[in-house]
């Protein structure tokens, strides 16, 4: 696992030739409130970092935090990071990159970022599926291709993948 700076974020999007999700015209979307229960929290982070990446690097780039400071733990944030050998503040350093084996790192940054009412994407290396998460509690699934969402539908909304 890296951390980046904000530059190196956009560096690392611009040296794939891509936008942030949110920016690409005419892109497919759905978008999943969060669960209701904060338990479910893992289950859903877990979901995402085991099902984007296509076992591939992953870029979680933090751009929102903050917001609800009364939901925000870190302590627990930065030890986490530390247990990496990286002492650099969230803002300093806002992007994760996960390589292809790191998903269970991946899941446990997602869930605390969830958790702790912060904002940001999940730019997986593929570009199959990217994401938006936001402090409002709701993440947004961006593809290119409208049928890549299904599998988002299906886990999330519990509609079949053929619809």
């Amino acid at each position: 696992m890296r951390f980046y700076s904000q530059a190196e974020c956009e560096d690392w999007l611009s040296g794939r030739q891509r936008l942030k999700p949110d920016a690409v015209p005419d892109v497919h979307a759905e978008q999943i409130l969060y669960p209701t229960e904060p338990y479910r929290i893992c289950g859903f982070a877990h979901w995402i970092a085991t099902s984007l990446p296509c076992r591939m690097p992953t870029l979680l780039w933090i751009t929102e935090w903050g917001i609800w400071p009364s939901s925000e733990n870190w302590h627990l944030y930065y030890k986490l990071r530390q247990t990496y050998g990286d002492n650099q503040l969230l803002h300093e350093a806002p992007g994760h990159l996960f390589l292809e084996y790191e998903t269970e790192d991946l899941a446990s940054f997602l869930q605390l970022a969830l958790l702790n009412g912060w904002g940001g994407y999940v730019l997986p290396h593929a570009n199959y599926i990217n994401a938006f998460f936001s402090h409002d509690e709701y993440i947004t699934f961006f593809a290119e291709n409208a049928e890549n969402l299904a599998e988002v539908r299906q886990a999330f909304l519990g509609k079949p993948a053929a619809e």
